[in-house]
């Protein structure tokens, strides 16, 4: 499991992604050529893998994220340390907050 900043990163055995997964569409790369995994609202900075991999997101702005890496990658950030990941799957979860009768995405 990795963590950097609001974004956590699960490995998941290939025989537990979910079915179809690999047929939703794919996510396209911002104009640095990187899978965005999560957007700074506030920041602009992003939480991002370079190299060689495909995203995927269910729909829904709680829908799950899953990435794929045929050659593993590294995640980057303005202001984190980079991740290197090995080859595989990932799901890729961004940290909620709760307020009394609301549920939303941490604002990076």
């Amino acid at each position: 499991m990795y963590r950097q900043g609001d974004v956590l990163i699960v490995p998941v055995a290939e025989e537990a992604v979910p079915p179809g997964t690999d047929r939703l569409p794919h996510q396209p790369r911002d104009a640095r050529g990187r899978l965005v995994l999560a957007l700074g609202e506030v920041t602009g900075h992003a939480h991002a893998v370079v190299g060689p991999g495909t995203l995927v997101r269910e729909a829904g702005s709680f829908g799950a994220s899953y990435l794929r890496l045929p050659d593993g990658g590294r995640v980057v950030h303005e202001e984190h340390a980079a991740i290197s990941l090995p080859k595989g799957w990932y799901r890729v979860v961004r940290q909620r907050e709760y307020a009394p009768g609301a549920v939303r995405v941490v604002a990076d």
